[in-house]
């Protein structure tokens, strides 16, 4: 589990293919940036631009992991080199400072809108409906592994916008600094709203 608070920006130096072939999964090598590497070792988790990655060796400054053709055909940013957000999995007893996040991305947003507003950034994306159900005013969501507060949510025909305001210091730090209208991003829906949805629907179903 993850907080959706980045620790770092690393950098994705290298990518090759596991294997021969259309279906072969790749291996990236990450310099890890400013994050503390001293308590990692080969087998832990790291959120790797919001999606849950193994680490399969150390290397002098950052890691590898290796990334499934399935999880390269359900999310952006881990295919070529390039700046990525990094965090560490939770401990117990580690402060939550954003909310509870799995690494596990749902689907594929894509970005509207994306300009400074005063001295925050106004961000909106639309994502399909059935991601959209998840989203309330107020609510959790990470986009590229950042945990942020949904400000507003608009239901429209096959799809759902949402709109984000951003602080300077989250812009800063994160690789959201980049993003442009018409970019695609990582987008995990609050876990206890999808709990909550399913048990809705069932309850509809059974009746009880």
């Amino acid at each position: 589990m993850f907080t959706g608070i980045v620790q770092a920006v690393g950098v994705i130096t290298k990518v090759s293919p596991i294997e021969m072939g259309e279906e072969s999964g790749l291996r990236l090598s990450i310099e890890a940036g400013s994050l503390d590497m001293s308590d990692v070792k080969t087998g832990d988790s790291i959120a790797v631009q919001g999606a849950c990655m193994t680490v399969t060796t150390m290397t002098q400054g950052g890691f590898t992991v290796d990334v499934s053709r399935e999880s390269l055909n359900r999310t952006v940013g881990l295919s070529a080199v390039g700046q990525v957000n990094l965090e560490k999995s939770l401990c117990l007893g580690d402060p939550l400072g954003g909310h509870l996040v799995s690494g596990h991305v749902d689907g594929l947003g894509k970005v509207i809108e994306f300009h400074q507003v005063g001295e925050s950034w106004k961000l909106v994306i639309d994502v399909p409906s059935n991601l959209g159900t998840y989203l309330a005013y107020k609510g959790s969501v990470a986009v590229n592994g950042v945990s942020l507060t949904v400000n507003d949510v608009v239901d429209l025909d096959g799809s759902t916008r949402f709109h984000i305001n951003l602080i300077p210091h989250t812009v800063a730090m994160t690789t959201l600094q980049h993003l442009k209208p018409g970019d695609p991003v990582n987008i995990e829906v609050d876990t206890i709203a999808r709990y909550v949805h399913r048990m809705i629907k069932a309850t509809r179903i059974t009746g009880r």
